[in-house]
């Protein structure tokens, strides 16, 4: 990580960290055996659907059933022995929760977890499983960010975000550089988008293993705050997003993937909760994967057509999978 080059003026100024492929790399070496390589799935039938050659990057194969593990971990690894008897503090809607957990756990930490009242129930249980303590919060009227600095601070924790940390960027950006390792150069790749520390970490994987290459974000239509913010050239804050994609519910893109994505993002599209749920359906008659609505996201945008012009070789991250089965029954019934 190296000083910001952007000065006073820039984003985030001159002592926010610049992440760069090199802390991708480093990243991949210290997962490499922790955190699993995750399968790279096709379908015939997918590929005469869209009419491109797709290549799915399936994170819910992942441990935690997520991407997150992947930062989570390249972060936590990288504290102090003391910062890690002291503990650990994160807050998060559910992946990054787990993911959190699991980390502290494996590393002989401990981990406290701030998350929302209606947090999916399979996810909360699957935090508490871990071995962490839950707080809870209500995501349309509390401040996750100040309830967990609060805490943090009450606590002497180590504050460990769900995407705006140049650790966890790192770590997010190993599943890219896994895929294109196996692949080799594609045309596009596309991510869904929450605070966007999968897309940064993958735009910077993916822009230096394949130049060229168009990087398309996705997010709900509800929840269009890296859109918004690259067209107005700052980060925009909206109100809470409502929408069955909970782990892009965010209100505004992080610092420091705001200035990663708004150089190295090509374009965002938009989906709607019918067309992830579409995809969900597709994915698990289909593909035989079952996929959380955020998860889903990205491939719902290649099947409603979103990425124009569509290019012959395309990427495709399923972020996770987590949705216990009751949830996925009502999501699809």
């Amino acid at each position: 990580m190296t000083p910001s080059p952007n000065g006073p003026t820039g984003p985030g100024g001159p002592d926010v960290p610049v992440v760069t492929f090199d802390d991708v790399r480093d990243a991949a070496r210290l997962l490499a055996g922790v955190a699993h390589r995750t399968p790279v799935l096709r379908s015939r039938t997918l590929d005469a659907l869209v009419g491109a050659e797709v290549h799915l990057k399936c994170e819910n194969f992942q441990r935690v059933g997520a991407f997150k593990f992947r930062g989570a971990y390249n972060a936590l690894s990288r504290l102090s022995e003391q910062q890690l008897a002291r503990g650990v503090a994160a807050y998060s809607s559910g992946n990054h929760a787990q993911a959190v957990a699991l980390a502290a756990r494996e590393l002989g930490s401990r981990a406290v977890i701030v998350m929302p009242e209606d947090a999916p129930a399979s996810k909360v249980d699957a935090t508490a499983g871990y071995g962490a303590e839950i707080v809870r919060y209500d995501r349309y009227t509390g401040d996750r960010n100040a309830v967990c600095r609060q805490l943090a601070e009450e606590r002497g924790l180590t504050l460990i975000p769900p995407y705006d940390h140049p650790h966890v960027i790192a770590g997010q950006g190993t599943a890219a550089l896994e895929l294109i390792e196996e692949t080799g150069p594609l045309d596009a790749l596309l991510a869904p988008v929450g605070g966007g520390g999968l897309m940064a970490g993958s735009a910077l994987a993916a822009t230096a293993l394949a130049p060229g290459i168009r990087m398309i974000g996705v997010e709900p239509e509800a929840g269009d705050d890296t859109r918004r913010s690259l067209a107005a050239g700052h980060p925009v804050t909206i109100p809470v997003p409502r929408t069955i994609a909970d782990g892009q519910a965010v209100e505004s893109p992080g610092e420091l993937t705001f200035a990663v994505n708004r150089r190295l993002l090509d374009s965002v599209v938009l989906v709607s909760d019918d067309e992830i749920r579409a995809a969900m359906k597709l994915a698990f008659e289909r593909l035989k994967i079952v996929t959380e609505p955020s998860g889903a996201s990205a491939l719902a945008a290649l099947l409603a057509g979103r990425i124009e012009p569509l290019p012959p070789r395309v990427g495709v991250i399923i972020s996770g999978g987590n949705v216990g089965v009751e949830r996925f029954l009502e999501l699809l019934g």
